[in-house]
């Protein structure tokens, strides 16, 4: 697993990611190496693992940030706010997922009956930044894997974008569950992702890392 330390700048934004949960959906935290200030971004689970990352690097979860509201990418929401004291963080437009859990559970053969959720302390709104020391990360609202789908860009040194669902190597997001639109995903991709610089890493919600300049050049939906 990759850890904050390995980023080898002093002003270079710290990023570790690694997957988490039954789905092993990619968990990613970032932090500014100055402040310390973290967002941890889709805890899907395996809270005790998220913090303890954060504790042995000495970071402070500021936010938790959610790309959207499936069960694999908010299991360890509750856990990690708790123990750390970080606010949540989702899109409105995905709030009727989030506040049905079980539900979402019971869809794909999994017994979350005693699982809950904890009020959201944020709406993400399109455009808006949020600060990490002095690190900023841009909202990027994609509707079209859900409804309040959403990315999260930072520039500081170098780019990169955590894409959820939304954007996989060579490969999109699904839209045949709650709210997905086909058409709404290609939209936001073309029209939102596709608008980054090339250069742009990108770290999807399950799976490899690839480029903006991959996906545009390669990827069978939206190439």
């Amino acid at each position: 697993m990759m850890t904050p330390q390995s980023a080898n700048s002093s002003n270079r934004v710290l990023v570790a990611t690694f997957p988490v949960g039954a789905l092993q959906c990619n968990c990613s935290i970032i932090a500014d190496p100055v402040s310390k200030e973290a967002a941890v971004i889709d805890p899907g689970g395996d809270a005790e693992q998220i913090v303890k990352v954060l504790q042995d690097n000495g970071l402070k979860a500021k936010y938790i940030l959610h790309t959207h509201a499936h069960f694999d990418h908010i299991m360890g929401s509750r856990a990690v706010a708790e123990k750390t004291g970080a606010k949540i963080c989702l899109h409105k437009g995905d709030e009727w997922l989030y506040n049905n859990l079980a539900t979402q559970g019971k869809f794909v053969g999994f017994n979350l009956d005693k699982e809950t959720t904890l009020p959201i302390d944020h709406y993400l709104e399109d455009d808006e930044e949020l600060e990490l020391g002095s690190i900023k990360t841009k909202v990027i609202h994609t509707p079209g894997h859900t409804p309040g789908s959403t990315c999260f860009a930072v520039a500081h040194d170098e780019s990169i974008v955590f894409a959820g669902d939304t954007l996989f190597q060579h490969s999109v997001g699904r839209t045949d569950l709650w709210g997905g639109s086909f058409d709404d995903i290609l939209s936001s991709i073309k029209g939102k992702l596709f608008r980054l610089d090339e250069s742009t890493e990108v770290v999807a919600g399950h799976g490899p890392n690839t480029t903006i300049w991959e996906e545009k050049r390669h990827n069978p939906f939206v190439a």
